[in-house]
């Protein structure tokens, strides 16, 4: 299987990101093991922070794959681009999403912010349904 120019770059682009995931998951430590009471002491701001990061960890693994199997897709340039980025921009969007929307230590509920989760799904979801489709399509 040859690996396109694309996938390449992009690939290269979405593991450049994970040293940035890897940081999120220290600091998550960090606070766990100093028991940073803004964190420990606060279970909505502790879940989303840890969504977050799962979130983005399993998200860029999805956008990796996705590259390789878009290579395999016979539809149109602009669907292509749709199964490319749709995994990755859900990888931005959604711990965004879940990190910026209790910012706040004394957050007891999500603010607006929270609606970059719900963009993301929707991008995560269009993406891997072009990608799907399309790969049973060009079978």
């Amino acid at each position: 299987m040859e690996i396109s120019a694309t996938s390449r770059i992009l690939s290269g682009v979405i593991l450049i990101t994970v040293p940035s995931i890897e940081f999120g998951g220290t600091f998550l430590l960090k606070m766990l093991r100093t028991s940073e009471p803004s964190y420990v002491n606060n279970p909505l701001r502790h879940d989303l922070f840890r969504a977050g990061h799962a979130h983005a960890g399993v998200l860029v693994i999805l956008s990796l794959l996705c590259q390789l199997f878009a290579d395999a897709l016979t539809l149109p340039p602009a669907l292509v681009w749709i199964a490319r980025l749709g995994a990755p921009s859900a990888a931005i969007l959604m711990p965004l999403g879940f990190f910026l929307s209790v910012a706040s230590p004394q957050a007891v509920r999500p603010n607006k912010l929270v609606a970059l989760v719900y963009a993301g799904a929707a991008l995560l979801a269009l993406g891997v349904l072009v990608l799907g489709i399309g790969l049973i399509l060009g079978a």
